[in-house]
């Protein structure tokens, strides 16, 4: 049976040992060192610049942009419709004008009403004093 050591110098000894020796001398290959450098490389392989937690943040980011992708293609659709619809109809054209530029044809007359503010103002009922 073979046995795995550290020297001084942290390479690996190897010494045959014969049949009858017991199975304990296993734990000799991972020895506080052995188990350091397993532990170290676990946390490594888990948190390190590529681990399993880089991993995942890599794949929630590329889930993200694919749902930008979908939203940002489906609005492109939208406008390229739109912008046929400018090309062809004039009815179209007439309806953008008005909108953005408030245009009016001849007579009409354009009324500005003031913006109203979210909290809508209610008469009091007190009554009228004498």
């Amino acid at each position: 049976m073979e046995i795995c050591t550290f020297n001084s110098n942290g390479w690996n000894e190897h010494k045959w040992r014969g049949a009858g020796s017991s199975g304990d001398d296993d734990a000799a290959c991972f020895g506080d060192r052995g188990r350091l450098e397993a532990v170290g490389l676990a946390y490594h392989v888990v948190f390190g610049q590529n681990g399993l937690t880089a991993y995942e943040r890599k794949n929630r980011d590329a889930r993200t942009l694919d749902e930008q992708l979908k939203s940002l293609q489906h609005e492109n659709e939208l406008l390229k419709g739109h912008v046929d619809r400018l090309k062809d109809d004039p009815d179209a054209i007439e309806h953008q004008a008005r909108e953005e530029l408030h245009y009016t044809r001849p007579g009409e007359v354009i009324y500005t009403l003031p913006a109203t503010s979210g909290a809508a103002t209610t008469p009091s009922k007190t009554a009228p004093q004498r």
